[in-house]
């Protein structure tokens, strides 16, 4: 499988690390396999410099991209471009656009893309992710709605795969597209890579997403934050949250739709989440006394929205901490 990993001014050095490691080991314990029992990965690192460096400052040895270049597949490191600030500016920049125009090229001849947090920005700037489902870097998840609506974005979720080829959650989601590229030409090995790398992949980004941080990316937003935050207690009222902001309830069901992508009430219980999960982690209440805390009359509720929300139950998410 002839892998292509574009490497950008100031990338991720992280993201860029675990993929070639990844890579490196398949390839490795394929090596020791019988001849044509696995596959091997032709790793081609390119960059649309000469002379490409890290975000913290390594060079990285890149080659031009050729014409006689033909992967199967693209794969986009992220930028370590964290905050709005950093990287609407970094997307305008010469070399963002011209590996946007060397990946329409590629995927034009057959090539599927793969790209993780911030790197997925970059797919999507091309118009290749329009119509289709990704997932991006969960921070950042408000202004990649805002900056591409045609996208449908579930920054809840890991890995999403469509026809144009794959996009992983925040930083160590790299780690999560390398093995599921693996496992695409050999679960065997996937597996492998994952238990010498004490690494699974992971379905869902949702245990790693902090509401207060999406909640900053709009001043409505942050006063229902705080608003909601202070009546988990009494449980959800859109009427009486509208009245406490001063707005309407359509505006604000539209504001948080545009913004998290989600309703006020699904809002409202990612905050229940967040606080049972503390309570959890750092008290001895039990799970009748931390319902009552979130405003639920019963710990079954709370058990299954936990379920529902993190994919794992009250044991498991106790047993983090032993």
């Amino acid at each position: 499988m002839r892998m292509t990993i574009v490497a950008l001014e100031g990338l991720f050095d992280t993201g860029l690390s675990v993929l070639l490691d990844a890579f490196r080991l398949a390839n490795k314990f394929a090596a020791a396999q019988p001849k044509g029992a696995s596959p091997f990965f032709d790793v081609t690192l390119v960059g649309v410099r000469k002379k490409v460096q890290t975000a913290q400052g390594l060079i990285v040895p890149v080659k031009p991209i050729t014409p006689d270049l033909k992967p199967d597949w693209v794969i986009l490191p992220a930028l370590a471009t964290g905050s709005p600030e950093q990287l609407i500016p970094a997307l305008e920049r010469p070399d963002v656009k011209k590996a946007k125009a060397h990946l329409k090229q590629w995927h034009a001849e057959g090539a599927q893309i793969a790209a993780s947090c911030i790197g997925t920005f970059l797919v999507a700037e091309t118009g290749l992710l329009d119509q289709r489902e990704a997932t991006t870097t969960w921070w950042l998840a408000p202004l990649f709605r805002q900056r591409y609506p045609n996208v449908h974005l579930d920054e809840s979720r890991m890995l999403v795969q469509t026809d144009i080829g794959v996009t992983a959650g925040a930083a160590l989601g790299h780690l999560d597209l390398a093995l599921w590229l693996i496992r695409q030409a050999s679960p065997e090995l996937a597996a492998m890579v994952s238990r010498y790398l004490l690494a699974d992949i992971r379905s869902l980004q949702a245990p790693y997403i902090i509401p207060n941080h999406l909640a900053q990316a709009d001043p409505l937003i942050m006063r229902f934050e705080r608003w909601s935050r202070e009546h988990l207690k009494e449980g959800f009222s859109l009427p009486a949250a509208a009245k406490a902001l001063a707005t309407s309830r359509r505006t604000l069901q539209r504001r948080c739709e545009d913004v998290l992508g989600k309703s006020p009430l699904s809002y409202f219980q990612d905050l229940r989440v967040e606080r049972a999960q503390t309570l959890l982690h750092g008290s001895d209440l039990d799970l009748e006394a931390i319902a009552t805390e979130v405003g639920y009359a019963d710990g079954s509720t709370l058990r299954t929205l936990l379920r529902q929300r993190l994919g794992r139950g009250v044991r498991d998410l106790r047993a983090d901490l032993r």
